[in-house]
């Protein structure tokens, strides 16, 4: 390494995972060309990198929130590229960090353009998924599987239940960094979890209304009601929590349904949903080894399927809709459109929707490797999420800040309420 170049992460080396960072270098030669690498091993072993070339300016300083990247794994000012832009070193795999106590660590390094590339200067970034002292606590109580996360402090604090994925391993991150921005977070899966069964044919919203009871009850759970908060197969859960349950204030759906999917819907015993159904032979294979599975779901709309629709128009309390149109896992912007109609012919303004244009299936929070094509629970096989890296990054910033100013706009705390508890 070069004794006097220098790469710096602003404003810290250790930060939340949601938390933008300033990568500076100097110490360079004036106008020099070098490659910027980022390097990450996540939970399982895959290693992913990406790297990028940039022009020193006269003084030999590169700052990556004002200089482009002039080639690489992505071109132009882009302060976080180094970061959304990270590829596994194996096709089709998704970046895997899920419990919450596992940091994100990413190797910076600085490397000569000429020849074998030889490394001027590193940098560690610590990307914590749990902020400081928020309580992570495992749940295990009556049918309830998951995690709480409580943020530090007296409250009160809005609660937010959060339905991840149904079809294995609790995934914490979500949850985790939305407790360290002040919420109460309990996260929660159906089935194929800790001691709970790894198959199952049916759906009960009573688990879920279990779910609900127990994190109102939580000391420093300050709201009336709950929100919730999920993607994908189980937004159309949520909207049925929404929609049949009391309790429940706010519901952020993102790249979901709007018909009730994959395995029918019961309460009280009784069935509320039938399921709407795949077909799998509808699949398309492509060069990249990735199916395209966009197609394989049955029309909502259809006559035949119409008694899936989630009847939205129950709910009491608000939604917000986010939709990927470049979602290649199903017909997010179309679902998202048909709700929007269902609301307002029902005379209904409790809902507000986003859409990204360029964006793919898994909106997460920000700054994590993008993920083009990965294993999907139902087609067994590797599928395209769809959208653009540079796109899906930016759209991930934007709906994070939405999420939690929705939540924050929509659950209501009650000071007196919080303190009667205590």
């Amino acid at each position: 390494m070069s004794s006097q170049v220098r790469l710096r992460l602003l404003p810290s080396a250790r930060c939340l995972f949601d938390e933008p960072i300033q990568v500076k270098v100097s110490g360079l030669r004036s106008r020099q060309v070098v490659a910027l690498r980022a390097r990450s091993t996540d939970e399982r072993g895959v290693v992913f990198s990406s790297s990028a070339t940039y022009r020193a300016d006269g003084s030999g300083k590169i700052d990556l929130v004002s200089d482009p990247s002039l080639s690489g794994s992505y071109v132009g000012v882009e302060p976080m590229g180094l970061l959304w832009s990270m590829r596994p070193d194996t096709l089709h795999k998704k970046f895997q960090i899920k419990n919450s106590l596992n940091p994100h660590v990413v190797r910076f390094s600085v490397h000569e353009e000429e020849g074998e590339g030889r490394m001027l200067a590193e940098a560690t970034n610590e990307r914590i998924l749990i902020g400081d002292g928020v309580i992570r606590r495992p749940v295990k109580e009556g049918n309830i599987r998951g995690v709480l996360f409580t943020p530090p402090g007296r409250g009160p604090f809005p609660a937010v239940l959060e339905l991840y994925i149904l079809g294995g391993a609790l995934s914490e991150k979500r949850a985790s960094l939305l407790a360290s921005r002040g919420f109460v977070v309990l996260s929660v899966v159906a089935y194929g979890h800790d001691d709970m069964p790894r198959n199952i044919k049916e759906l009960h919203l009573d688990y879920f209304e279990e779910a609900i009871q127990f994190l109102k009850k939580q000391d420093k759970v300050g709201s009336k009601g709950v929100g919730v908060l999920t993607i994908s197969k189980t937004g159309d859960v949520a909207l049925s929590i929404a929609s049949y349950l009391p309790d429940v204030e706010a519901t952020v759906w993102i790249n979901g349904c709007c018909a009730n999917t994959a395995l029918p819907l019961y309460y009280k015993k009784s069935q509320i949903l039938p399921a709407l159904m795949f077909d799998l032979s509808k699949m398309i294979p492509t060069e990249s080894g990735a199916n395209m599975v966009k197609n394989v779901l049955h029309n909502p709309l259809a006559e035949e399927n119409k008694a899936t629709l989630v009847p939205i128009e129950q709910a009491k309390g608000h939604f917000l809709f986010a939709a990927a149109e470049d979602d290649l896992n199903w017909d997010t912007k179309a679902y998202m459109d048909e709700m929007v109609e269902r609301l307002k012919h029902h005379g209904k303004e409790n809902f507000e929707s986003v859409s990204y244009p360029g964006a793919g299936h898994y909106l997460e929070p920000p700054y994590g490797p993008y993920c083009p094509s990965s294993f999907h629970w139902l087609a067994c096989k590797a599928v395209l999420w769809g959208g653009g890296a540079q796109s899906h990054a930016a759209a991930e910033v934007h709906l994070w800040k939405k999420i939690q100013e929705f939540f924050r706009a929509h659950l209501s705390v009650d000071a007196a309420q919080t303190i009667a508890k205590l």
